[in-house]
């Protein structure tokens, strides 16, 4: 994936940055119309978007 701010990321994918940083900061879900928007952003399909595999699932 792309390595881009939070600004940036935000800004590509017509989401608010608080909204972008509540979410990596795991205060908020996401919906998948706001994972795809992000994906897009980062130009990748949903399945490279998911198959990263470093979930952290002790959150």
């Amino acid at each position: 994936m792309r390595n881009m701010s939070q600004k940036d990321l935000a800004y590509s994918a017509d989401l608010d940055r608080s909204y972008i940083a509540s979410v990596e900061n795991g205060q908020r879900n996401i919906s998948i119309v706001n994972i795809e928007k992000i994906a897009i952003a980062l130009e990748v399909s949903l399945n490279e978007f998911f198959s990263d595999g470093k979930f952290d699932y002790n959150k």
